[in-house]
């Protein structure tokens, strides 16, 4: 049985195609699955169309996978065909002539809303203590509740996927903690903002804190361990953060994300700006966004009602 050449598909994609590790990750976890599949089922050296229809079937009434991982399986593993076919002359794809619906259902983002956001915030300390009498004070201890405040409030205003954000060093960070420099999907190179004066006050005390005492190749977020904070990590302490404030569904990187995008459109900036800051490839991505702030336009003519003051 002709064995599936992932390391070797995985080298071509990083240095052919520049990949980022994320997507390289997921394409490993793609092919070995089918891999898997393969062993499990005897299949023959050269995969059919069947085959592939099989392998379908499999995630979908076997492994019960979403809609959206079968697809990714699946194109993961026609990228992998096609690549073979490009380096092992006389092999052909089994995708060849299949038609296959890799659609999924279409979903709304769902961000978390303003009062669960204000709810939130008014729960995290911020690292820079205001004292309305006495002025700005001296920073308190910042610890991993306060670090776990000041990462959402990042994630808000910036639209940073989490992965993004943990692999954050020091160095990345410019303009006197206003600016960040990031590397996003295809290794793609954007810079985000931080707007908020507050939020630049407490950012820029950590940030600072960083660079005196580990330098600029530090990792910007680390665990207690002093090792770097994980995207599982802080998952985890978002769990635990909307089980003490009874928040369902409960809090997650991505819909603070959603939340960024959302809250800028809502508030009138132009969508091609946010597409720059989440760092989406086309437009079409982004525009799913307008579609939500519509819902929100829609809930607030309801409660309005302005019909009822006029035709009592």
């Amino acid at each position: 049985m002709t064995t599936i050449k992932i390391k070797e598909f995985e080298e071509y994609c990083q240095e052919q195609l520049g990949l980022s590790k994320h997507s390289l990750r997921a394409y490993r976890q793609d092919l070995s699955a089918f891999a898997k599949f393969r062993a499990k089922v005897g299949l023959a050296e050269q995969p059919s169309g069947c085959d592939v229809i099989a392998f379908q079937k499999d995630l979908r009434e076997e492994q019960r996978a979403s809609p959206s991982t079968i697809r990714r399986r699946l194109v993961t593993l026609r990228s992998y065909y096609k690549w073979r076919e490009a380096v092992c002359p006389g092999e052909r794809s089994p995708f060849e002539g299949l038609r296959l619906d890799l659609k999924i259902p279409k979903r709304l983002p769902r961000p978390v809303d303003r009062p669960t956001l204000s709810a939130l915030f008014q729960s995290a300390e911020h690292i820079i203590h205001l004292d309305p009498e006495a002025g700005l004070q001296g920073p308190r201890e910042v610890s991993a509740r306060k670090v776990t405040g000041l990462i959402a409030r990042l994630l808000v205003v910036t639209g940073l996927r989490i992965s993004e954000l943990t692999e954050l060093r020091v160095q990345d960070v410019t303009g006197a903690a206003t600016r960040i420099r990031v590397r996003g999907k295809g290794d793609r190179e954007r810079t985000v903002y931080v707007a908020n004066d507050r939020l630049q006050k407490d950012f820029r005390h950590y940030w600072q804190g960083k660079f005196d005492t580990q330098g600029s190749q530090a990792w910007l977020f680390a665990n207690t361990n002093g090792e770097r904070l994980t995207a599982q990590a802080y998952r985890k302490r978002l769990r635990t953060l909307s089980r003490s404030l009874r928040i369902e569904p409960h809090l997650t990187p991505h819909r603070f994300r959603h939340s960024a995008a959302t809250l800028l459109i809502e508030e009138g900036v132009d969508i091609r700006l946010v597409q720059r800051l989440l760092g989406h490839a086309s437009i079409a991505t982004t525009e799913i966004y307008t579609k939500v702030s519509d819902n929100s336009l829609s809930s607030a003519v309801v409660a309005a009602d302005t019909l009822a003051t006029v035709d009592a």
